[in-house]
């Protein structure tokens, strides 16, 4: 088990005063077997005139907030401590077939299996994926060589890419970030009729050998899980996850905080808003901190 402390600061500087702004922020870790929330705070600044605590129907709590009085700076910053258990995989992998949700595994399951609109899985996108996935294969070592290729076949590149860039358009450049390329992941598994979850979240780096830990330049990271049945067969809407990482060609681990998931980044971008307000310019700066903590 590892405890992290978890600071996240997004910092929005206008060139004009805002006098209204709108906010949803998908900044609270969630909670499941394997991760636990010991502590939480989600700080906004100028305060808001209101602001109320939800959960998504995914189950990822998600805040809304609106700041009624005029400013020029917006800094939202959330806070957390938890703990991360590493997962277990299966002892097991059934072949890949067999991990393909039906009705019975409940509607989650089978709404994580369904294309995207627009449709992310084209036919280079479905060959691609076939290629790892043969008949019979143990689901565990497909994955394991999908995450491989997709990382050795693309190319990381930041600002390559923007938050509406189409997985079609990232397939076809072969480069682009760590949330490309869980949606590529993410549509790979889905040609095949998986269910594939894209898991927004953090990624603990280690410094260098003789080099000291920086504060604030670890980033937010994204990831695929793709679902495993229960191994007994039944039909269980929960099932087993399992996350993989293309960007860093593993699958997650105790170094890996997850915030929420969704079908696709659209669904759980960590800030969004809607302001009003005559600024021509806006900039925005993001600080993360993942610091491990001792006991």
């Amino acid at each position: 088990m590892r405890r992290y402390r978890v600071l996240h600061r997004t910092v929005y500087v206008y060139s004009d005063a805002v006098t209204s702004s709108y906010g949803r922020a998908f900044l609270s870790p969630r909670e499941f077997p394997g991760q636990r929330l010991t502590a939480h705070d989600i700080r906004i600044d100028p305060v808001p005139s209101d602001r109320s605590v939800g959960a998504d129907v995914y189950g990822n709590t998600t805040l809304y907030f609106h700041v009624t009085s005029e400013h020029r700076r917006l800094e939202v910053t959330g806070e957390s401590v938890l703990e991360v258990v590493s997962p277990e995989l299966p002892p097991n992998s059934p072949p890949w077939e067999a991990a393909r949700p039906a009705a019975a595994n409940g509607p989650l399951s089978v709404d994580f299996a369904l294309d995207l609109c627009p449709p992310e899985i084209s036919p280079g996108v479905t060959a691609y994926a076939a290629e790892s996935f043969s008949p019979g294969r143990p689901l565990v070592d497909a994955v394991k060589e999908l995450t491989a290729r997709i990382n050795t076949d693309f190319t990381y590149k930041s600002g390559s890419t923007t938050v509406t860039t189409r997985v079609s358009d990232v397939f076809a450049a072969r480069k682009g970030v760590c949330q490309d390329f869980a949606r590529i992941g993410a549509a790979c598994l889905r040609s095949q009729g998986l269910a594939a979850r894209y898991v927004s979240g953090y990624l603990a780096t280690r410094p260098p050998p003789g080099k000291e830990r920086l504060v604030g330049v670890d980033a937010t990271h994204a990831w695929t899980a793709v679902w495993l049945p229960e191994s007994d067969g039944s039909p269980d809407s929960a099932g087993h996850w399992i996350g993989f990482d293309p960007t860093n060609n593993q699958l997650a681990d105790d170094r890996y905080v997850t915030l929420a998931w969704g079908r696709d980044y659209a669904d759980v971008p960590p800030l969004r808003g809607i302001i009003y307000t005559d600024a021509k310019e806006s900039k925005i700066s993001v600080s993360v901190d993942v610091a491990p903590l001792e006991d």
